[in-house]
């Protein structure tokens, strides 16, 4: 039974916006099925989160996908939601695990720092909005409060956990984002930073069956937050035929009548989900413009 779930919140009478995600089902579905070491789990897992929260964010038919490539053996991490609680991610290499020496996951050794996080929202317009940072740490979590501070003005705290057993199932899993809304005073500010300093892993408070409302109260105290919506969250490709079909035109005709020629056909395998799509020849032959 999948129980994962976010709740939005305002908190302070209305001068922190918070969300809070209990994400370990979906996080744990993303890594069974791409084959992910415990370090890359958390990576991805982390991004997942993150892109959840981002995705309640928006409203009816908008999207957001989150790219992250810091140079390191990961690679790519890609991940994307809308406002509705689907979310679905991969990593390039999911067959990546480093550990400190206290035995803590080392994410920022698997995704590096050479690189950029690229944010990308589909808001149903001609154009879509784009912003990207250069990343901090590649533990994720600072690279998405240094995204929100930078490309989209809005001063924020996030934290994201991962828990992972030896055995690669992810046990735990969530995150929260809290931002600073115009206008607060500085004594919610001085008591949200107050809190960020002391407050536990996510990971632990997950692991310890804490809900995002717990969350939430752990960082602004009980009786001082008001949740405006919960959203039940779920791992869901939008992947079909149809859409491999789209990608096998536009490789041009040339390409197909090698397929044709070598192979018989051709099979397509979605990154997010490992679903895999077989078309005969006579299929691509079709295609072909």
């Amino acid at each position: 039974m999948n129980n994962d779930v976010l709740a939005k919140s305002l908190a302070f009478g209305g001068e922190l916006r918070i969300y809070a995600a209990r994400t370990t089902g979906l996080v744990n579905e993303a890594s069974q099925l791409v084959g992910a070491y415990p370090t890359a789990a958390a990576a991805l897992g982390r991004t997942l989160t993150a892109t959840a929260m981002m995705g309640s964010m928006l409203k009816g038919r908008e999207k957001v996908t989150v790219r992250i490539n810091g140079g390191g053996p990961i690679g790519w991490i890609i991940a994307d939601a809308d406002a509705h609680g689907s979310v679905r991610g991969y990593a390039a290499n999911p067959r990546v695990h480093f550990q400190y020496d206290s035995g803590k996951l080392n994410v920022g050794m698997a995704v590096g720092v050479a690189g950029e996080l690229f944010v990308t929202k589909d808001l149903g317009l001609k154009d879509y909005f784009t912003g990207q940072v250069p990343l901090q740490t590649g533990e994720i979590g600072d690279d998405f409060t240094y995204y929100f501070t930078q490309s989209e003005q809005t001063p924020s705290a996030v934290g994201l956990g991962v828990l992972v057993n030896p055995d690669n199932e992810v046990v735990a899993a969530g995150g929260f984002i809290v931002q600073v809304l115009p206008g607060a005073s500085e004594e919610a500010i001085r008591r949200v930073e107050k809190s960020l300093a002391t407050i536990r892993p996510v990971s632990d408070m997950i692991a310890d069956g804490m809900t995002p409302e717990d969350m939430i109260a752990e960082l602004v105290g009980a009786g001082n937050y008001k949740v405006l919506e919960t959203v039940p969250l779920a791992f869901k490709c939008s992947c079909d035929k149809e859409k491999f079909k789209a990608g096998l035109i536009s490789l041009g005709n040339a390409e197909l009548d090698e397929m044709i020629k070598e192979d018989g056909g051709a099979e397509a395998v979605c990154h997010f989900c490992t679903q895999k799509y077989q078309f005969s020849s006579e299929e691509l032959e079709a295609l072909k413009v």
